[in-house]
């Protein structure tokens, strides 16, 4: 009787390609940040047609074969004023983009959401309310996603209505290198617009090596806020107060006033995601700040004041897909 070793082995006649392709596609909400992260992981950016129909609904077909493929979609759930797209229409988009990419044969599927859209609604703060948050996260996982890759999110704690991993980037580094790299002349001091930032602010002052300091808070409604009073010494300093969002702005415009008159000589504004929603670019622009720093993780929509700066987070997320490329990953088992 022949032994296992002796016995023939079945070969396939057919081929096979055990070295996956890493493609990268952008939602119309993240085309231009899609395709700085391509150029950055030198591969084109992938052809797909998206569009929205008349009554609204939005479609999405590759226009180019997927199978075998690890696909990373970027899409901010953000609204895009240049292409007429709210939040839920850029959300609904991502998950018929996840949906047909499943549908495709795609290897693994990857979420990179720069800004994490419901993320402020992770909890319930009053009865008979949603958790917005962990709809979306069912949403995504439902409809086929292998991996979720964010940045700077609200809340931490996001990443545990998730099964599937979840990748959670910082801007911190790139945003602290900025300041250090401007050589103020004044004495800078990072300002937590509330007790929730506090880690925050304090991770950023020591990062850059300055003092910190907190302001006190209440808000009596959702997007109202009251400026109590500065926790710390600002008086004669520069103050560059430290958030994760920069929404409708009144918030920060009040902030500034009340660092002002605690003494500061001048005031900063310093987040990851620029929203400016509303009439944020009027309530800023008059607003006692000097300059405001976000990333490219929201599409600036047109006419915002010169005072607004924008610095791109395409490398620190291009390193992080290209960490988790097939390449990357057969690089690592072979290890």
């Amino acid at each position: 009787m022949a032994t296992l070793e002796e016995r023939p082995q079945a070969v396939s006649s057919i081929p096979q390609d055990y070295t996956k392709r890493l493609m990268v596609f952008g939602g119309r909400c993240s085309m231009e940040l899609a395709a700085r992260i391509a150029g950055k992981l030198d591969v084109d950016l992938g052809r797909a047609d998206l569009r929205t129909f008349a009554d609204g609904e939005v479609y999405c077909r590759y226009e180019e074969s997927i199978r075998g493929a690890d696909v990373f979609l970027i899409q901010s759930t953000a609204p895009n004023a240049a292409q007429d797209m709210t939040p839920n229409d850029a959300l609904m988009e991502l998950l018929v983009m996840i949906d047909a990419a499943q549908g495709a044969s795609a290897h693994r599927i990857i979420a990179v959401m720069p800004w994490f859209g419901y993320a402020r609604q992770d909890k319930k703060s009053q009865p008979r309310e949603p958790i917005s948050a962990r709809v979306v996260a069912k949403a995504l996982e439902a409809v086929g996603v292998d991996r979720v890759l964010a940045m700077d999110l609200h809340s931490g704690q996001v990443q545990g209505f998730f099964e599937v991993p979840v990748d959670h980037m910082t801007a911190m580094p790139m945003l602290t290198q900025w300041f250090m790299d401007q050589a103020f002349t004044e004495e800078l001091v990072i300002v937590s617009p509330d007790a929730g930032r506090v880690k925050v602010a304090r991770n950023f002052a020591r990062k850059i090596g300055c003092h910190w300091a907190v302001m006190e808070k209440e808000r009596p409604a959702q997007q109202v806020a009251e400026i109590g009073y500065v926790i710390g010494e600002v008086a004669g300093k520069r103050a560059v107060i430290v958030d994760d969002i920069i929404d409708t702005g009144g918030t920060l415009a009040a902030a500034a006033q009340t660092v002002l008159d605690e003494g500061a000589k001048e005031v900063y504004a310093v987040a990851t995601h620029g929203i400016f929603s509303g009439r944020a670019y009027e309530t800023l622009a008059a607003s006692p700040l000097s300059g405001i720093l976000v990333t490219d993780t929201v599409p600036l929509r047109a006419g915002a004041p010169d005072m607004i700066r924008q610095l791109t987070c395409a490398d620190i997320l291009a390193d992080t897909v290209r960490s988790r490329s097939p390449a990357a990953i057969l690089a690592g088992q072979k290890g």
